[in-house]
């Protein structure tokens, strides 16, 4: 179950800092004064790069989140279910 958690901690990692960085990118209007980072809304992207760099950054929200629920909760449950079902028809 250790691997599971580690798996998991690495997802959540590497797509939370993914997420971070490109949210510090087209999410910060103004470092100063604005009281608004990381959350406000996308404005002025008009190129290709900066709607591809939009869309990545989505996807890694949602990455971090189902990964991490995926080693942590739903790969151990499944593992528990076989090893009962293993048991039962025993």
């Amino acid at each position: 179950m250790a691997d599971e958690f580690a798996k998991g901690m690495a997802v959540f990692s590497a797509a939370g800092l993914a997420w971070l960085t490109l949210a510090g990118w087209y999410r910060t209007p103004s470092f100063e004064g604005s009281g608004v980072q990381l959350v406000a809304p996308v404005e002025g992207v008009n190129t290709v790069y900066g709607e591809l760099g939009v869309a990545i950054m989505d996807v890694m929200a949602w990455f971090a989140v189902f990964g991490a629920l995926t080693f942590w909760v739903i790969i151990p449950a499944v593992e528990e279910l076989r090893t009962a079902y293993a048991d039962r028809s025993n």
